[in-house]
């Protein structure tokens, strides 16, 4: 049975890149995202299909390719997996419109 991604590996090596990545995404006004949510976007979603033999420049450069757009479009999708929201409860509705 398989344990994590295949890349999890590289992740304290390429930590640097994750943050450089983050800053940008604060830098365009997206201040709440985190390093775990990024390598979940990345392990899930840009990467689900590994490539073997992967050389470190590879995730480095996929991780800068990363663009804002794509991480709220993933974000948002799993958003409305996750959600359980009961419209016509009147308490839940309140959440929601917060």
């Amino acid at each position: 049975m398989k344990i994590g991604h295949e890349y999890d590996y590289f992740r304290t090596t390429v930590k640097p890149a994750l943050e450089s990545k983050l800053d940008e995404f604060r830098l365009l006004g997206y201040k709440i995202v985190t390093e775990q949510e990024l390598w979940g976007y990345l392990t899930k979603k840009k990467w689900k299909k590994p490539k073997k033999n992967v050389r470190l420049f590879e995730i480095v450069e996929e991780i800068m390719e990363v663009k804002v757009s794509d991480y709220i479009h993933y974000a948002t999708i799993e958003a409305f997996k996750e959600a359980e929201f009961d419209l016509d409860n009147e308490e839940e509705r309140k959440k929601l419109l917060k």
